[in-house]
C-alpha cells in the first residue's frame, strides 16, 4: 500500500536518509551546526554537522553529483533538510533578538525586519519538509569553491541568481549550478543563488520537527 504523505506525522524519519550514503562525494559544510551563520550561534536542533535529506530528493542529488563531477566539480552543502524548530528559532531571532554582530557578515545593507519581507527568512520553510539543499560548487581543479560573485547566506541583492552585479565568470558558475540542478529535477529561487527544492517533493504539506541527527534515523 503507498505511503499517505498527507498523514504522515512531522516526527517520522522512515523516508529521510543520510545523504552522505547515497552520494558519498559530497562535501559538507553544515553552517546552522556551527556559530558561522547569520544569527552567530548553533541553531536549536542541530545536533550533528550532517545532511539529511528525503530519500527522492537524495536520489536526484546523486545524478546531480554525476554531472557536475564530469565537469571537474563536486557539490558542496550547506544545509538540507532543516527542522521545523530551528525556523522558529530563526524567527524569534528576528522578531525579538537585538543582537547585530553577524550584521557586517550576512545582511550589511538590510535591517532584520527586511529579512523577512525580501524573502530571506519565512516562517515556514521549504527545507522543513526534506527536499530543499542550500549548496555550491567545489572546483577540483583548485580545491576551492567555485567564485559565485557572493557567499552563502549573504543577504542581499547580489545573492539573486541574475544578479548583473557580478562578473560574468561568476554568474556563468551560478548557472553552471543551476542548470546541473534543474536537470535532475530541482527549481532554483530568486533570491538565494544556492537554494533548490526538488520539483516532485514527496511532502508538499509537511513540515517536520525531528532534530539534524543520523542516529534518529531508521535503517
Amino acid at each position: 500500500m503507498p505511503i499517505d504523505y498527507r498523514k504522515q506525522a512531522a516526527e517520522d524519519t522512515s523516508d529521510f536518509v543520510l545523504l552522505s550514503d547515497y552520494v558519498p562525494d559530497i562535501v559538507q559544510e553544515i553552517r546552522y551546526y556551527s556559530t558561522y551563520n547569520f544569527v552567530g550561534d548553533r541553531i536549536d536542533y542541530y545536533e550533528e554537522p550532517c545532511a539529511i535529506l528525503t530519500l527522492e530528493a537524495a536520489r536526484a542529488l546523486k545524478a546531480v553529483s554525476n554531472r557536475v563531477i564530469a565537469q571537474g566539480y563536486r557539490l558542496k552543502v550547506f544545509d538540507a533538510y532543516r527542522p521545523a524548530g530551528a525556523v522558529r528559532r530563526f524567527v524569534l531571532w528576528g522578531v525579538e533578538d537585538l543582537d547585530l554582530r553577524m550584521k557586517p557578515f550576512f545582511y550589511p545593507d538590510l535591517e532584520k525586519e527586511e529579512l523577512f519581507s525580501k524573502g530571506y527568512i519565512a516562517g515556514r520553510s521549504g527545507h522543513s519538509r526534506g527536499s530543499t539543499v542550500d549548496l555550491t560548487l567545489l572546483d577540483m581543479s583548485t580545491g576551492k569553491e567555485a567564485d559565485m560573485g557572493s557567499p552563502f547566506d549573504l543577504f542581499s541583492e547580489i545573492s539573486h541568481p541574475d544578479s548583473r552585479d557580478v562578473t560574468p565568470e561568476q554568474y556563468d558558475n551560478r548557472m553552471l549550478l543551476q542548470k546541473a540542478m534543474t536537470g535532475c529535477g530541482f527549481r532554483p529561487i530568486d533570491c538565494e543563488w544556492w537554494h533548490f527544492t526538488l520539483e516532485d517533493e514527496p511532502f508538499p504539506e509537511t513540515y517536520f520537527e525531528f532534530p539534524v541527527s543520523s542516529r534518529i534515523l531508521k535503517r
